[in-house]
């Protein structure tokens, strides 16, 4: 959608039925319609506290999501409410409302954790949501944060101990925001101002002492730290005093709400608004509306299943489904382009490669923007195999339009011979220069036809080649030439033929060449942008990795700040694991990119050419010119 969905209204999108989630098919079909990048906010809290106001207040509307006035909980599974961006053009805001957590209604606590768990993995901004202060039982109230290690996975195969799983959430785990509601402290310390953001890393500093409670406090503390590099705090003052009043907030005017209040509220959106990222997956990858949806869909039959969801899972699902579209998106796109800048027949046959090399070039571009973790380039081989067969469908065509063009014009200049020829004008004496003179006529004229096509040659040489007989017989009954112009009559015919043959070869061997030159464009233009794609991918990989360090570091060095030394020195271990592993994914990354190269080669030489006898000596050559820059991998 190129301006993005227009709900008037939210729709549920995860249904919690009896402690069972089901994704809502209608909601899916929204997402799937949402081709726009996506910047996705989730809130979660315990129920009654007010998240669903925060979210309409974020859509810019009174109502929205239902807020309820009684103490049972409103809003059940995940609410979903998109619209398009107002701070980031071609961009679809995606707003999640949960159903409140701690809810006495439920049966089964481990429904809280999977909802928790489900909007981390969705969202791009994850709003906490409490009430009254970060003390000890708001912490204790977001112990979810230290499950998240047991319902989410980032690779299929982790480290038993978990650790270097849980290391690689910084990489894909939303920006953390904690909304303190009805907060009546004085931001300060020691007498001291502090910011909004300080007092909740100040409620996040770890406490020194063995007991249990603290421990546990500790932990929880850890995890959020561990999870979440960026993190902010707003604080909110009551929206009105009278309680009566909060019951009805959505109708009340903003007049009547405490001038605080409202200020809070719009410096929380403001923020989110301007601030809030797009949602990405590991290495950079852009999630759309409609790979959004197929995460929700691929998460929720997975915890359905009784498994943990996994993002290299969910990845890899992902990567199959848009893989497949990004190949039918690029092949209609050289049809396409194909059909409109062709006019049949085109003069040349170079004519026509040039421009299928120019929207093959745009095609392989399209398939690389909309492709990713195509490791072992399966779908980039068989766009290579779609295009080449869409390339000889329109060769084919130009060949068909070409012949049917030229033949047609060829009736037309002959028509007065052959009527000639059936009349006998020519079966007298002197006839045959007659015959020369109205068939070299035919020849010029036919020379000098506008974009006659590939086949221009051969249709007249074919036409020629029928009059053969037909000339034989005339300068045969000739009466006015002598046996001698008769015999040098004979030997032109025959010389004739022959040049028409040895220039027929010369066309076939031309475009025989065209094709070759062809199909290296071909094949170098598919290794150039595979090239381009590996670079950018490589250079996400390194950001994600040094953001992951950094992070890992803040965190080590305010162990040691807060006096936490064996802390600080277990996180060293960890760190210096996290370098050796980079620095091995790194090294090994060069030997993968030519592997790819030559792998891709060999097999889109043997697509487009077919066995051929120089396949190694190209790979070889090409696997040569990427190993000498390979300093730039």
């Amino acid at each position: 959608m190129a301006s993005g969905p227009h709900m008037t209204a939210p729709i549920c999108l995860v249904e919690n039925n009896n402690m069972q989630l089901s994704v809502n098919q209608t909601a899916i079909q929204i997402l799937e319609s949402i081709s726009q990048p996506v910047v996705v906010v989730a809130i979660v809290g315990l129920y009654r506290t007010g998240k669903s106001y925060l979210m309409n207040c974020l859509a810019g509307q009174n109502q929205g999501f239902p807020l309820g006035c009684t103490v049972q909980s409103k809003t059940k599974g995940i609410w979903m409410w998109c619209m398009p961006h107002p701070c980031k053009p071609n961009h679809t805001l995606v707003l999640l409302d949960t159903e409140g957590l701690g809810d006495v209604e439920k049966g089964d606590s481990k429904n809280d954790s999977w909802i928790f768990a489900l909007a981390v993995l969705l969202c791009s901004t994850f709003v906490y949501n409490s009430m009254g202060t970060i003390n000890h039982q708001a912490l204790e109230q977001l112990h979810y944060v230290t499950e998240l290690t047991e319902l989410i996975r980032a690779k299929s195969s982790p480290e038993k101990d978990g650790t270097e799983d849980s290391t690689e959430f910084v990489s894909f785990f939303p920006d953390f925001i904690w909304a303190v509601r009805d907060f009546t402290l004085e931001l300060k310390i020691n007498d001291h101002p502090i910011t909004e953001d300080e007092y909740l890393e100040n409620a996040l500093k770890l406490i020194a002492g063995n007991n249990s409670k603290i421990q546990a406090s500790n932990q929880l503390k850890e995890c959020i730290r561990h999870f979440f590099p960026k993190r902010k705090c707003f604080v909110f003052d009551r929206p009105v005093n009278e309680t009566k009043l909060l019951a009805n907030i959505e109708n009340i005017p903003e007049h009547q709400l405490d001038p605080k209040f409202l200020t809070q509220a719009n410096n929380f959106c403001s923020y989110i608004l301007t601030q809030a990222r797009t949602k990405t997956l590991r290495e950079g990858v852009t999630v759309t509306g409609n790979r959004l949806k197929t995460l929700v869909v691929t998460y929720v039959d997975t915890i359905n299943t009784g498994a943990v969801p996994c993002l290299e899972n969910a990845m890899t699902t992902l990567a199959q489904l848009e893989n497949s579209e990004a190949v039918q998106k690029a092949a209609n796109h050289y049809s396409e382009q194909m059909s409109q800048r062709l006019t049949l027949p085109t003069d040349t046959l170079q004519e026509l490669l040039d421009m299928h090399a120019d929207c093959e070039r745009e095609a392989i571009a399209v398939f690389m923007k909309h492709s990713f973790k195509d490791d072992k380039q399966e779908f980039q081989k068989f766009l290579v195999e779609l295009i080449k067969d869409k390339k000889e469908h329109f060769l084919q065509q130009n060949e068909e339009a070409s012949s049917k063009y030229c033949q047609s014009r060829l009736d037309e200049l002959s028509q007065v011979l052959m009527e000639s020829i059936s009349a006998g004008t020519f079966s007298v004496p002197g006839g045959y220069k007659l015959y020369r003179e109205a068939k070299e006529s035919i020849e010029w004229k036919y020379s000098q036809v506008p974009r006659r096509g590939v086949k221009a040659n051969e249709v007249l040489q074919s036409f020629l080649q029928s009059q053969a007989s037909i000339e034989e017989s005339i300068w045969q009954a000739d009466k006015a030439l002598t046996d001698g112009e008769k015999a040098i009559a004979e030997e032109r015919l025959s010389k004739e033929a022959a040049e028409r043959e040895q220039e027929m070869l010369k066309q076939k061997l031309l475009e025989q060449q065209q094709q070759v030159e062809a199909q290296e464009k071909t094949l170098q233009e598919n290794i150039v942008q595979l090239e381009e794609k590996m670079k950018k991918e490589r250079e996400n990989l390194i950001k994600e990795h040094n953001m992951i360090l950094e992070h890992k570091l803040k965190v080590q060095k305010d162990l040691l700040d807060e006096g936490f030394r064996m802390k600080s020195e277990r996180m060293d271990a960890e760190i210096k694991k996290l370098k050796s592993r980079f620095d091995a994914t790194e090294s090994n990354t060069t030997s993968w990119f030519i592997q790819a190269v030559e792998g891709l080669s060999r097999d889109i030489i043997k697509i487009v050419t077919g066995p051929v006898r120089f396949v190694d000596n190209i790979v070889t050559g090409l696997a040569s010119l990427f190993k000498g820059d390979s300093h730039s991998f």
